[in-house]
């Protein structure tokens, strides 16, 4: 897996706040943080933030007491997450690699990560790094995507950036829906000492908002756009139409629809 496959920077974080975010982030986004209820006082940990889609909601519904620190790998997704908080609020960002955690061992109460782990060249590497540096008895909320069978939108938009380039397809969208079988991930916690881990595969179907402003992001908002300007010779926005175009074939016939499909895992730290 291609490390520039996480690499998050340049224009990319503001076509992802603003047309993925809407359409495949936010109600995952609430479902994540309705796991994370209950903790009066304490610190809780953000893993690759990205634009503070969960951030935000995570501030919201947790105690004002409760410190929370957010972290990505990539500045510039933070530097978005950073705008949607005033100053008062008991939050710090911090630029941090899930796998080298900058943290002291037994840190955190709770720790969270939205969609994060696909993208891990170790995963169970970052497995045992969160076990580090959360508290005995803590716990370590994550989710990831199913299968791109079960999103269909991401087998359109690979699809459609393929048409580019049969002879040298982008392989972006392999990356975030390679992780999808629950069986995969209780294989890797426990290689990495977890214990006790339950999961739950929540499916909804999902009204594209702004089709447009979803197509562009689907090229704009991720790696994609990189490796279609490595490539060269395609404008990336006839890659947009493209996209447009096949998202609107695909979907048409649901009113533009679409499933959806990830899986959360809550994990409770032994100690």
């Amino acid at each position: 897996m291609s490390s520039s496959s996480a690499n998050f920077i340049g224009e990319i974080p503001h076509h992802y706040d603003q047309g993925l975010g809407p359409n495949i982030f936010v109600d995952y986004a609430d479902r994540l943080t309705g796991l994370c209820g209950g903790l009066e006082t304490g610190r809780v940990l953000e893993l690759a933030a990205g634009t503070g889609i969960v951030s935000r909601k995570l501030r919201d519904a947790l105690n004002p007491s409760v410190s929370l620190t957010v972290t990505d790998l990539n500045p510039p997704m933070l530097e978005i997450a950073k705008a949607k908080f005033s100053g008062s609020e008991n939050v710090e960002f911090a630029q941090a690699n899930a796998m080298e955690l900058p943290f002291e061992d037994n840190s955190f109460d709770l720790i969270v990560c939205q969609f994060g782990v696909m993208f891990f060249p170790d995963k169970t590497a970052s497995y045992r790094e969160v076990a580090r540096v959360l508290k005995p008895g803590g716990r370590y909320v994550f989710n990831v995507w199913s299968d791109m069978s079960e999103n269909p939108f991401s087998e359109t938009a690979h699809k459609a950036a393929m048409t580019f380039f049969p002879e040298n397809p982008p392989g972006f969208y392999k990356v975030p829906f390679h992780y999808g079988d629950p069986d995969i991930v209780h294989a890797d916690l426990a290689a990495a000492g977890w214990g006790t881990v339950t999961h739950e595969t929540t499916r909804l179907n999902k009204a594209i908002a702004d089709l447009e402003k979803f197509a562009t992001a689907l090229v704009y908002g991720n790696p994609l756009i990189d490796e279609i300007r490595a490539r060269g010779g395609v404008d990336p926005d006839a890659v947009v139409a493209e996209m447009l175009s096949a998202l609107r074939s695909r979907f048409e016939a649901s009113d533009m629809v679409m499933p959806l499909s990830a899986t959360q895992f809550e994990c409770r730290n032994k100690g």
